[in-house]
């Protein structure tokens, strides 16, 4: 998976090797150290000191996430676990996507019973239960899951940097069911921090639905209308 992108939002590969252990072989991979660590250090300790994300910086992070989870679409593939860990920030603020272990195809045609339970198991093993999308929870016995999978876990990530914790973290952490929580609407909480806009840009990938959800080419165009970009970069420095 590494291997198929070069892209400045998706973790590079540095090398890789075999090596033999007993009778399995493990992958070694060789990645960059990046020093400020994950999306989700800096959301927590902001969170600890009571201070959350200005929307310009979110904006410019999510940009950045959305650019990578684009190039991945555009070769055919979802990445499934798109959660604040999962993203590397640079000293720029440049998002970086890692943990590529759970990347398939985008497009899951399922036909049956047994296939519906096969793919969500898959996702009860791969896909972190507080940024699943609600069609992995309960997959249905014909249908098709696509990588729009992913713009449901995007907008967790977004919820994330506005208020400090996913919207699904406490429920799993209380103990309650993650599974019936998804399959509601999402409520925003009230907040004179960020514009309607962005607000709004929240909502539309929180939809149930999955067929109702936006593909990340319209979620770019929302983005971009709230925030201009030049050459891929916000037009002022944060």
């Amino acid at each position: 998976m590494h291997r198929l992108f070069n892209h400045p939002n998706i973790l590079r590969l540095e090398g890789h090797c075999m090596m033999e252990k007993g009778p399995k072989w493990e992958a070694w991979l060789l990645l960059p150290f990046v020093r400020r660590g994950t999306l989700w250090n800096a959301v927590e300790a902001l969170r600890d000191r009571n201070v959350f994300l200005s929307e310009e910086k979110i904006l410019y992070i999510l940009h950045g996430i959305c650019l990578g989870l684009k190039a991945i679409h555009d070769q055919g593939y979802a990445h499934r676990d798109l959660k604040p860990t999962n993203v590397l920030l640079e000293d720029d603020d440049r998002p970086l996507l890692m943990d590529l272990g759970s990347m398939n195809h985008s497009r899951i045609e399922v036909n049956g019973n047994r296939q519906a339970m096969a793919v969500q198991d898959w996702a009860a093993q791969r896909c972190t239960i507080s940024y699943r999308a609600p069609e992995l929870f309960s997959v249905d016995s014909n249908c098709v899951i696509d990588e729009r999978t992913d713009i449901w876990s995007l907008g967790c990530v977004l919820y994330s940097m506005m208020f400090g914790e996913g919207p699904y973290d406490m429920i799993f952490q209380k103990g309650d069911s993650v599974a019936l929580a998804v399959q509601n609407s999402i409520s925003i909480p009230e907040n004179n921090r960020y514009s309607p806009g962005l607000q709004s840009l929240l909502s539309s990938m929180m939809v149930v639905n999955h067929l109702d959800r936006p593909h990340i080419s319209s979620i770019l165009s929302q983005l971009e209308a709230l925030h201009p970009i030049v050459d891929g970069q916000a037009t002022t420095r944060i």
